[in-house]
């Protein structure tokens, strides 16, 4: 805005100077530069709220639906106003400046200033060349890091997650809510598995304490039979109390040993189906892990009264992009259950078992709500918004600096060519070519380019290392990465200078020698 205030400001330089020699007074002038300035922010501000309200309409769709009323649906007057006065300070602040300097100018050179030569001061057209660089720099550091994140969220695509999503649907009910007993409840979940098994199409049908890859789990410390535990050994594990059929449902293979059954309820022996990594964690490999005994806490050497009966291959649980961690599953008929998350296998299409399961429901218990009634691919989706969402808003971000930078970039070169039309001139005249002036305009552009992109560069390596953090199986330094957003660059600003290039060469000596 300050470039384009300056720009129009100084270029009406005669202007200003005939109606000061008119009576015109200064400060008149200045506010009517200030006038223009303010329209202009105020322009701005009218995109600025069209770009939100297009934005939150395109996060509303990536947020799951429970969580959408966390962020505002709509722009309320709060919003409204802050914007307009946002959009008047800035046209006031980047107009005031080049406002009084023009003026200034005028007041001193008078009606005998060409104007080119007002405009193209050293101190202003450097200042323009460095507003120009800046965008520059900003849409490289921008094109780099949202391609870090579209990458991460590709990779999180292509992550094994050690289940079978297809055809999988899971809700969760929560009968102690309604004042059930833990009795009461294990009676009940036992009726909602058989219904759900005699739905036609379904296959399996089981349950857990835990959603799966819904950010959430328990951790315990265990004691493991042979593992010799220091004070400082991290023995932690992720804990879920499951029923049976739970591996086959889901889809986690089983390597060694046996699911869970009804039978493994509080009378029995307790027992517990571990995971590989569970295994290389407490070294159990060697003598294989199926008949060793491990006891919940640490340090509880004497009881060790939970014997390993299955082990299964490592799958994602509370999360696609955590790493696989040690985890640890018993019968949830061994312990109690106020809630479970149902998961249903269904060989036939899935919106039909959705539409199925809150009848099913109102069947054993009308008054009992259906909670997160979804498909697997839904709950995965929902798993990796906040990737998507970092993915969709950096995009954005980058593709309007970009956009910005070449239309600022565009503008300061059609300006500089306006502004030189006499040594364009002069350049002709004494035997350039048109190859001559375009490259003297692609030459000012590779500069800035250069410039403006190895500060993006530079940027992009620190914005890299700051989102690390949010990056799935890629590092925040990326040459690859880099290098195409500073070839998109290079292609843009090339872009830009292609009409003003082409303008230059258009120069007729003749007429602009006869103009001055």
């Amino acid at each position: 805005m300050r470039a384009s205030a300056k720009a129009r400001s100084s270029d009406r330089a005669t202007e200003m100077s005939v109606q000061l020699s008119l009576g015109a007074s200064a400060w008149r002038l200045i506010r009517l530069l200030l006038t223009e300035a303010c329209l202009l922010g105020t322009a701005g501000a009218i995109g600025a709220v069209a770009v939100a309200f297009i934005t939150l309409r395109a996060l509303s769709v990536m947020i799951p639906v429970e969580d959408r009323e966390m962020l505002a649906s709509g722009i309320n007057a709060q919003a409204l106003v802050f914007t307009a006065g946002l959009g008047l300070a800035a046209g006031f602040l980047f107009g005031l400046f080049p406002a009084t300097q023009a003026v200034r100018a005028s007041l001193v050179s008078g009606l005998t200033a060409k104007s080119g030569r007002i405009s193209g001061s050293r101190a202003a057209s450097r200042f323009r060349a460095a507003l120009a660089a800046t965008q520059i720099a900003l849409a490289t550091a921008l094109l780099a890091q949202s391609g870090l994140f579209i990458v991460s969220l590709v990779n999180i695509g292509r992550a094994d997650l050690g289940i079978r999503r297809e055809g999988l649907v899971t809700f969760r009910l929560a009968p102690s809510l309604n004042g059930y007993t833990p009795e009461r409840s294990l009676a009940f979940f036992d009726r909602i598995e058989d219904d759900l098994r005699a739905v036609p199409g379904v296959t399996s049908a089981t349950s857990s304490t835990h959603p799966l890859l819904a950010d959430s789990n328990s951790m315990s410390n265990v004691t493991v039979e042979g593992f010799q535990a220091t004070p400082d050994t991290d023995t932690d594990v992720n804990v879920a109390m499951v029923s049976s059929d739970y591996f086959r449902t889901v889809g986690i293979d089983l390597l060694a040993g046996r699911e869970f059954t009804r039978s493994d309820a509080t009378d029995r022996p307790k027992v517990a189906i571990v995971n590989e990594a569970f295994v290389r964690k407490f070294n159990l490999g060697a003598r294989g892990a199926l008949g060793a005994h491990l006891a919940r806490g640490a340090g509880n050497n004497k009881a060790l009264d939970i014997e390993i009966v299955g082990v299964v291959r490592d799958a994602k649980y509370d999360e696609v992009k955590s790493e696989i961690g040690a985890q640890l599953f018993q019968p949830y008929r061994q312990g109690e259950a106020g809630g479970l998350n149902f998961y249903v296998r269904t060989a036939s299409d899935s919106r039909a078992l959705l539409a199925a399961i809150p009848g099913l429901v109102r069947r054993a218990d009308a008054n009992l709500p259906v909670e997160r009634l979804r498909t697997m691919d839904e709950q995965i989706w929902d798993n990796t918004t906040q990737d998507r969402i970092l993915a969709a808003l950096s995009s954005s971000f980058a593709g309007l600096a970009t956009v910005l930078a070449a239309i600022g970039l565009y503008g300061m070169l059609a300006y500089m060519v306006t502004s030189r039309v006499r040594e364009l001139g002069i350049r002709m005249t004494f035997g350039a070519t048109a190859s001559d002036v375009q490259r003297l305009v692609f030459g000012h552009v590779g500069r800035l380019t250069l410039i403006g992109g190895a500060s993006g560069v530079a940027a992009a390596v620190g914005l890299g290392r700051l989102g690390q953090a949010f990056l799935f199986r890629l590092e925040g330094f990326n040459l690859g990465i880099i290098s195409a957003a500073s070839v998109v660059i290079v292609s843009v600003a090339l872009l830009a200078a292609v009409l003003p290039a082409r303008r230059a060469a258009s120069v007729n000596p003749v007429e602009a020698l006869r103009a001055e």
